[in-house]
């Protein structure tokens, strides 16, 4: 059967449903028609007849039809969910306790389960898909490893458990977002140029790395900026910009005075994975719309994580080329704003050509 369409005919459902099978959550919920209520699959409610049995895609459908949830959904919800987390927090530790990632069938096997609708259920109850959950934990332990005094890059790479270096080169910048002895040294010998500018938003400072643009920060005082690029790399090397940078920073603040036109330049994202996920989406929004964080979420294929994706968007340091000025609330509301409400809602204007 092709995976991709499972639980996709009304015998495999009420398969499902006589089975409580907990796999199937989310796939699809089941309505009785005497009750007027609807289930999940591996709720533990008495079984209906089959005759007085529907089907429905989500639970919203079920309800545009007139059902309502079961009472006894919440406690199933709350029963399913835990054993739904202890099936992931098994895969996770076996990611971290492997010496090399293991296969996705691998953890499929540990936890008994499809490959398919294991890899669905970690990236739900994560927001990461097991490859980029196993990065993230290596890129952690790589950190842990460099951290210590007694260990040779070489110590940290093996013990990171990359069992080549010459893997470990190949990804270092994008899992340290520099070489790892510079890493090692707190960013020490990265140099960053900055220049500090006036736009119609207030000051504006544009950063600069060897990889693209680091930081565009918005604000009222301009030494307040500085401090803030310090915090962000506290051992790094800073250098005002010279006559060349200043035309960069013009290029930068005509962005701001017209975000529709694009920033043509290359940017340093540097983050977690989950971030960068949503820093990734945030880049696909077009210019004159709004999302909600509850969509970003969507899209990233993490739909429980809407206050991952506020807080990701709140630790965003490139404002506006990174357009989490484009994301509200669910009921429009412009909420909050790093650089200030008043500053979004004119970026959204401006965008919107009033």
């Amino acid at each position: 059967m092709n995976t991709t369409l499972a639980f996709a005919t009304e015998d495999e459902r009420w398969t499902a449903v006589q089975a409580r099978d907990a796999a199937a959550d989310g796939h699809f919920v089941y309505a009785v028609r005497t009750t007027g209520v609807y289930c999940q699959p591996s709720s533990t409610a008495r079984l209906p007849k089959r005759e007085n049995v529907a089907f429905f895609d989500s639970a919203q459908a079920a309800e545009v039809a007139g059902y309502r949830p079961s009472r006894r959904a919440h406690g199933d919800q709350t029963r399913a969910a835990a054993e739904r987390a202890a099936l992931v927090a098994r895969a996770c530790r076996m990611i971290e306790t492997s010496e090399t990632p293991p296969r996705l069938d691998e953890l499929a096997t540990e936890v008994d389960m499809s490959a398919f609708h294991f890899h669905r259920l970690f990236k739900m109850e994560t927001g990461l898909t097991p490859k980029a959950y196993s990065v993230a934990w290596r890129a952690r332990k790589l950190r842990e490893e460099l951290s210590s005094a007694d260990a040779s890059i070489t110590d940290a790479i093996y013990g990171a458990g990359f069992n080549a270096s010459s893997r470990f080169y190949e990804t270092s910048g994008q899992l340290l977002g520099m070489r790892a002895r510079d890493w090692r040294a707190g960013g020490a010998g990265v140099v960053i140029r900055f220049a500090v500018g006036q736009c119609s938003l207030g000051a504006i400072l544009v950063a600069q790395s060897q990889r693209g643009i680091c930081a565009i920060l918005l604000g009222d005082n301009p030494e307040r900026l500085v401090r803030d690029l310090q915090d962000q790399f506290p051992k790094a090397e800073l250098i005002g910009g010279d006559a060349a940078f200043e035309q960069l920073v013009a290029q930068v603040v005509g962005f701001v005075e017209a975000p529709a036109t694009g920033l043509q330049l290359p940017l340093d994202v540097q983050g977690t994975v989950f971030q960068e996920r949503v820093w990734r989406a945030l880049r696909e929004i077009a210019p004159g719309t709004t999302v909600s964080y509850a969509e970003i979420a969507e899209r990233i294929g993490s739909p429980k994580a809407v206050r991952a994706v506020a807080q990701a968007c709140a630790t965003n340091h490139i404002a506006v080329a990174i357009p989490c000025h484009r994301v509200v609330r669910r009921d429009g509301d412009i909420s909050g704003y790093r650089w200030g409400v008043d500053r979004k809602r004119e970026l959204l204007r401006r965008e919107a050509g009033k």
